[in-house]
């Protein structure tokens, strides 16, 4: 009974600042159990390496998600002290899991990280479900994937996605394919995921 779930994770670096990174975890259908699988080059990676514990969020601010997945990482959205484990949470989300690591294991192709939530809270409700959201988020993971997949094949799959974002996206929606179709269309072959 486990899913994929996007979002949002703030883990503390050395030096206590923080990073935001998007990410979809493996959640058990309770949201007690998280499984991360972070790239091993990632900050995510050694942050979650390092402390063991962190912070997923759920968020309906497609924009957010797109900047932060593509590199657009400044300035950082506000927050506050998580409640139980050293961290950051985002003040503008829909709901929050701090959680630990209990099990990690690299003997895989990607690292696994299992955790256990140590505390949850609720701030809103979600908007609820809208097929520009949903495209948005698609056109940025596609995105993220321009050095395995090239810009010919992104750009097809953005064309497909773009009326879902005319037809039945807000200002914000239409913000951040924007931003991912800027993206995709100034990328280069030697950047980097």
């Amino acid at each position: 009974d486990a899913m994929i779930l996007e979002g949002l994770v703030t883990t503390l670096n050395p030096d206590g600042g923080v990073n935001l990174a998007p990410q979809g975890p493996l959640v058990s259908g309770d949201l007690t159990r998280f499984t991360f699988r972070p790239f091993a080059t990632s900050t995510t990676y050694a942050n979650l390496k390092r402390a063991r514990c962190g912070v997923f969020h759920v968020v309906d601010d497609v924009l957010l998600i797109a900047r932060f997945a593509l590199g657009d990482d400044r300035p950082l959205p506000r927050m506050r002290p998580a409640v139980i484990v050293p961290g950051q949470v985002l003040v503008d989300c829909c709901r929050w899991y701090e959680f630990s690591i209990d099990n990690i294991d690299e003997s895989g192709e990607r690292p696994v990280f299992e955790a256990q939530v140590v505390h949850a809270e609720r701030i809103r409700d979600s908007l609820g479900f809208n097929r520009a959201r949903n495209a948005v988020i698609e056109a940025t993971i596609l995105a993220t994937r321009l050095h395995l997949t090239g810009r010919d094949a992104v750009q097809t799959e953005l064309k497909r996605l773009r009326p879902l974002v005319e037809k039945t996206g807000g200002p914000v929606e239409h913000e951040a394919f924007e931003f991912v179709s800027r993206y995709v269309e100034s990328w280069t072959p030697s950047q980097m995921d």
